[in-house]
């Protein structure tokens, strides 16, 4: 699923809400159909988020980028295509029980190799919406 696994250092223009001394990471694949990744902080050793990207499981979802969070991460209308859009998953008991957030994404520039959680303005995306129906 995802076709650019190859991307060396990520760098965060801003840290995740809670993490603010990781700045750099690296994207890992998880599983062999390539959409289960680990999102590995190379500044802590054991912190990693698993991360989805959004078309297998919400095939309509779209990303509205403001304009500064694009001018920070590099992103043109040139480059705009190239965009990787990650979820971030939280895994529950059950795989019923997983959720991801919808309401703030990864974005990562592949060429430029910075990255940004975005909190986008909709409040009807979720936070904890269910991985799978």
């Amino acid at each position: 699923m995802i076709e650019r696994m190859d991307l060396p250092v990520i760098e965060l223009a801003h840290p995740m809400p809670g993490f603010p001394d990781d700045a750099r990471f690296a994207l890992v694949r998880l599983d062999d159909d390539g959409v289960l990744h680990g999102f590995r902080s190379l500044d802590s050793q054991d912190l990693q988020f698993v991360v989805v990207p959004p078309a297998p499981f919400y095939p309509d979802y779209a990303l509205d980028l403001d304009d500064e969070t694009a001018t920070e991460l590099g992103i043109d209308e040139s480059s705009a295509d190239e965009v990787l859009v990650l979820l971030v998953v939280r895994a529950g008991a059950t795989l019923a029980d997983t959720t991801v957030n919808l309401r703030a994404p990864l974005v990562v520039n592949p060429v430029t190799r910075r990255a940004s959680q975005v909190i986008l303005d909709d409040a009807d995306l979720p936070l904890a919406a269910p991985l799978v129906a």
